[in-house]
């Protein structure tokens, strides 16, 4: 099995850390959600491990509730404080206590059940920097409605892909006629460096304005790169999003029937 990257010749240590935090204000205990019969985590836990790209994966949880769901599916899980207010703290704490190590941190956040393997690819290639960097992805928006509804998030990049801003408004504003909008997919790579260096960062007016909090990253000067892909995903948000992401899943199994050779 591959799971370590190279480096310069080295291999790097990469591990995914599913942050599910049980009292979300948007749509609380979601984590404890069921999706076409199955747990919600662990429809996350089981792609992680077929995808065999990580040295270790495990659930960052805050409840005893989220640890016996995970372990009822044979997951591994570590605690981790209600205080921490996103999941890239939750990472922070799995790392300042040492209860997990790593040069690449993956954050797959625990309502992002339909990342896809050439997702996760595109967004594992070329992690090593020797400065403090994380990385992301993008995609491309067609329909009106998604470019107006605050639960997706927009962004906005430099030429070499750097971000220069994420909101949930639609930006940037054409004035005069339509352009390019692109949503971005919330699941993230860390280096270690970034990661230590977030945990030092100041208090961020606009990651309190917008709910998001890769904007403090983006006001403490570190750098996100986002890749662009052309797979979209469906973040539960609200009880609705499950039937949406339900109905993706049986496309998905209809197509695999439809693409396997008859006997």
């Amino acid at each position: 099995m591959v799971h370590s990257r190279t480096n310069g010749g080295g291999l790097v240590k990469v591990v995914c850390v599913i942050p599910a935090r049980l009292h979300s204000k948007r749509f609380p205990r979601k984590v404890l959600s069921i999706l076409q019969g199955k747990p919600l985590l662990q429809w996350i836990w089981e792609k992680a491990l077929a995808f065999d790209l990580f040295d270790e994966v495990v659930f960052a949880v805050d409840a005893q509730e989220t640890a016996q769901l995970v372990d009822s599916f044979f997951g591994k899980f570590l605690m981790t404080p209600q205080s921490c207010t996103s999941g890239t703290d939750r990472l922070i704490f799995l790392m300042k206590t040492k209860q997990l190590s790593g040069e690449i941190w993956i954050n797959w956040q625990g309502d992002e059940p339909l990342i896809c393997r050439t997702m996760m690819t595109k967004l594992l290639k070329d992690v090593h920097n020797k400065h403090p960097t994380i990385w992301s992805l993008r995609r491309k928006l067609t329909s009106e409605r998604e470019i107006i509804d605050p639960n997706v998030v927009k962004v906005v990049t430099d030429h070499d892909g750097h971000a220069l801003y994420f909101s949930r408004s639609p930006i940037p504003y054409f004035l005069e006629k339509k352009g390019e909008y692109y949503k971005h997919i919330g699941i993230y790579a860390y280096n270690a460096k970034a990661l230590k260096k977030i945990k030092g960062c100041r208090f961020s007016c606009l990651e309190e304005a917008e709910r998001l909090e890769q904007l403090r990253f983006l006001e403490n000067g570190l750098r996100i790169t986002l890749r662009e892909v052309e797979d979209d995903t469906v973040n539960i948000d609200h009880p609705k999003d499950l039937v949406l992401a339900s109905n993706v899943l049986s496309r998905e199994e209809q197509s695999t029937e439809i693409s396997m050779p008859s006997i």
